[in-house]
């Protein structure tokens, strides 16, 4: 795939920082947030009402998330030319610093930083029990690599479509095998531990398979009706805003789930959120500075240290519900991933947009 990067941020991410939604996304974001909350606490009778709906029954996967998660990421799934990924394996070096952050990295440096914070630093103020909950939610965060927003992120930073799919789809067939031994081995006095392996199936199908199928059937309409150019250059551009409304409208049914969790210990979900940052922040720089020190392309490094830093929160929301309930500390620990991933994954697109001069420029195939 031809990726033609100037010395400069190209006019595509000019535009999109000039976009209403995106400039200001991280103040969306936050009031989408409260507004979650707002609703949680006002209406839990409609709020219990769309928490029941699922996508495959037993799956702890709702329906309503699956569904916005497809207006997430079809528009990104729509730029993907299935003929171009073949040639990932003439570059494979992002993907394979990827995977070495994803699964030798960050699993195994988020169960240490969880039993530094909650064992002792914060000792003081977290019973065992619950410090034993927040470790095993941590872990679970962790272990699950991001796969949806990914999408999002790669298409703040004008990443290669075709490359992200190509690392989210090995990090999957990975997360199949890996995710729960990696979470049954780390998770400190669960050792009885198992994670419903039909959690995992169903979040795969409804968050990655369905919305690829969608989008590449999608490209191939639009192109056979109006061609490729008029289909990148005018259609494409028409999707953009919907994907931005999408994981506002996500985020607002995620914390609305969650509201009586969070407001009910809001001093915990301080403390759970400060080992989840260090090692968010942690983990993009460890995938960033080694795709730098490799010289790997900007548009296949940036979106490669998001999928180092982020988690497949959906996932990881929905196994830690199945395995100790919607009210366990656990469940609270991944919703509070969410609540500082977002905002803090839109601060790490930015440090990436801005040292895109950092990196080689790739040269046409």
């Amino acid at each position: 795939m031809d990726i033609a990067m100037a010395s400069g941020p190209p006019v595509q991410s000019l535009e999109k920082r000039l976009n209403l939604f995106e400039r200001y996304l991280t103040i969306w974001v936050a009031l989408c947030m409260i507004g979650g909350v707002l609703l949680g606490k006002s209406a839990p009778g409609v709020v219990t009402w769309l928490r029941s709906w699922e996508f495959g029954e037993g799956s702890h996967v709702n329906a309503a998330i699956a569904v916005l998660i497809w207006f997430m990421i079809i528009p990104m799934m729509m730029k993907i030319d299935v003929a171009s990924i073949r040639n990932v394996g003439k570059r494979p070096t992002g993907l394979l610093v990827t995977l070495f952050v994803n699964w030798i990295v960050k699993p195994f440096s988020m169960a240490f930083f969880s039993w530094v914070f909650f064992r002792l630093v914060f000792s003081a103020w977290i019973a065992p029990s619950e410090a034993d909950q927040y470790i095993a939610g941590t872990i679970i965060l962790a272990a699950a690599p991001c796969t949806a927003m990914v999408f999002v992120w790669s298409y703040l930073t004008d990443g290669d479509p075709a490359y992200t799919l190509v690392q989210v789809s090995v990090n999957d067939l990975i997360m199949l095998l890996l995710f729960a031994p990696i979470v049954g081995f780390l998770v400190t006095g669960a050792s009885a531990l198992t994670v419903p392996l039909p959690v995992l199936l169903y979040s795969v199908l409804a968050f990655i398979v369905i919305p690829l199928i969608i989008g590449v059937v999608l490209r191939h309409w639009f192109i056979a009706q109006q061609g490729k150019a008029r289909f990148e250059d005018r259609v494409l551009p028409r999707f953009a805003p919907i994907t931005i409304i999408a994981l506002l409208a996500m985020l607002v049914l995620l914390f609305a789930f969650q509201a009586d969790n969070i407001t009910g210990k809001t001093w915990h979900v301080a403390l759970i959120a400060v080992p989840i940052l260090i090692q968010v922040y942690f983990n993009a720089s460890l995938a960033y500075g080694l795709m730098k020190w490799l010289k790997v392309p900007h548009a296949v490094a940036a979106p490669g240290a998001l999928i180092g830093a982020s988690n497949f929160f959906e996932l990881a929301v929905a196994t830690a519900i199945a395995l100790f309930g919607p009210e366990s500390g656990a469940a609270l620990a991944t919703v509070v991933g969410v609540l500082v991933e977002v905002p803090v994954m839109l601060s790490v697109c930015a440090f990436c947009n801005r040292t895109r001069t950092w990196f080689p420029v790739e040269q046409p195939a």
